[in-house]
């Protein structure tokens, strides 16, 4: 794109970079507090697993308790190793995700939990790629998962579970290993969760080799005491309007575990494999909760507890962006077209009213404004589909035109003949976009001829020589000047002519 030499139009393209920025920063800002978010979630749920793995091995040291076959011995050594693998390879993840929330400025004071420089890509650049910290990583997990494979004796179902692996780089990804498809360029903000992810890998793969474990050793008599609600939602940050849906269900259940009932803010849900699905219609803006009741029936002696816990939801507002179609202002007398449209809504729903303009739609997300009085704050209201947003806008006259004979303006020497030939005085919009026009209303004429004194100024009514000046134009011949003086002219929306000035011609 060329840079546009007239300084208005800079001026303009320069507005519009800035209010493109400020969007990107929103929405930005949205993004990497839902990163945090996720990685929150799932330290959660890693909580959850490592209870998980603590009943497990306590149900193996109790079959094997009961029935010390050297096998079932073995077996067992096999299941505590897999948990100090995974407790190994945690921590080592864990020493990286602090050193990163270092580097990356230590702890915003005013979000606790998150580090400075959240959107920071050269941190994580030059440590997971330029200091090879990210196929460091990819050799420790490759590490780790051969010491699962052998704990489980190679066993080909129980390794297709491991979830801890380094997946293939997708076919048209243009990444010349996996840590630069993993880690190049990602803000910090990402990584957290993707670290967090490998870990929570880590642990699971450790769960799917005790599972293996008590399978071997001839099963395993669990009884969880410890019952935690859990909500998988889709999003945790939503648009004003949209649903918020989310899954309900009790972590840790056994598959006997069917005799639960669960309920949001004391309305039953539906349960099927220990799961309900809860949608909600969400309006205005801010943090939502809900509160969950779980209950859980023991079928030995038909007793009943209950696990209630209160989750939130934050639900945000979409923005607007408005493009003035030709100008960072609007003028008086003309059509002022601009094009609205706002992310995630129908151009057939968004609205737009104006407060010292006027405001008609020419639908698709089209209208056209159109204003009367000089103003430096003018609002455009846009609304429809979850959106309100008001917008200020300045609102001027059309600019002065400039008055030319022919094309000729300000003080010209034309030849006679040229002179004669013209009909009158026009007045031109140089450089304005829209299509408008303006009329000369009158001006004032006086010749003088050569080596005579000036007749006595003559008024001609209109852009057309008429009258005396008609008669003193015919009797130009060299050495004759004349002068056209106040000029005035009737611009679109002007209540009064405007005065333009002069024009001076040396007759040659």
């Amino acid at each position: 794109m060329s840079i546009p030499k007239e300084p208005r139009q800079l001026m303009i393209n320069l507005m519009y970079l800035v209010l493109t920025a400020l969007l990107a920063l929103n929405v930005s800002a949205e993004v990497m507090n839902a990163f945090f978010s996720l990685d929150k979630g799932m330290a959660t749920s890693r909580g959850i697993i490592q209870k998980n793995n603590e009943a497990l091995i306590k149900g193996i040291d109790k079959q094997v308790e009961a029935y010390p076959k050297p096998e079932n011995k073995d077996w067992q050594a096999r299941a505590k190793e897999a948990v100090t693998v995974a407790e190994n390879f945690s921590e080592y993840i864990e020493k990286i995700r602090k050193d990163l929330f270092e580097k990356a400025g230590g702890d915003n004071p005013k979000i606790p939990g998150q580090p400075k420089d959240i959107r920071n890509k050269d941190i994580t650049t030059k440590m997971f790629i330029n200091d090879g910290l990210g196929a460091e990583i990819e050799a420790k997990i490759r590490e780790t998962r051969a010491k699962f494979t052998e704990l489980v004796k190679d066993d080909k179902e129980t390794v297709d579970q491991l979830p801890l692996d380094v997946e293939p780089i997708p076919a048209g990804v243009e990444s010349k290993n996996w840590a630069e498809y993993k880690f190049k360029q990602m803000p910090v903000a990402a990584i957290f969760p993707l670290l967090g992810k490998i870990q929570s890998d880590a642990k699971n793969s450790a769960t799917a080799v005790l599972n293996k474990c008590a399978k071997e050793i001839g099963g395993v008599d669990i009884k969880f005491d410890q019952f935690e609600p859990v909500v998988s939602a889709q999003k945790g940050y939503i648009i004003s309007g949209e649903k918020y849906e989310a899954d309900v269900f009790l972590s840790a259940r056994s598959s006997t575990a069917d005799n639960i009932s669960i309920s949001v803010n004391g309305t039953g849900l539906p349960v099927q494999e220990g799961k309900a699905h809860y949608v909600t219609t969400t309006s205005g803006v801010g943090t939502r909760k809900y509160n969950v009741n779980i209950t859980v029936r023991n079928p030995l002696d038909n007793t009943s507890k209950s696990y209630p816990k209160e989750f939130e939801y934050e639900v945000g507002q979409r923005s607007v962006a408005v493009s003035l179609d030709k100008m960072n202002v609007f003028y008086i007398g003309v059509d002022n077209p601009i094009s609205v449209s706002a992310a995630g809504v129908s151009s057939n729903e968004v609205k737009v009213s104006g407060s010292g303009v006027n405001v008609a739609s020419n639908g698709g997300g089209k209208f056209t404004v159109t204003a009367t009085t000089p103003s430096n704050d003018a609002t455009l209201t846009v609304s429809g589909g979850g959106v309100s947003q008001t917008l200020h806008y300045r609102v001027k006259r059309i600019p002065d035109p400039v008055p030319k004979l022919g094309m000729k303006y300000l003080s010209s020497s034309m030849g006679n003949g040229e002179f004669k030939a013209q009909g009158g005085i026009v007045a031109v919009l140089e450089n304005f976009d829209f299509e408008a026009r303006c009329d000369v209303v009158g001006f004032e004429t006086t010749y003088l001829a050569k080596r005579q004194d000036p007749s006595p100024p003559t008024p001609n009514g209109g852009a057309r020589f008429n009258g005396n000046t008609a008669d003193y134009v015919s009797r130009a011949k060299p050495g004759d000047a004349y002068f056209f003086d106040d000029i005035k002219v009737k611009c679109p929306g002007d209540s009064q002519p405007r005065n333009l000035g002069g024009l001076t011609f040396r007759i040659k």
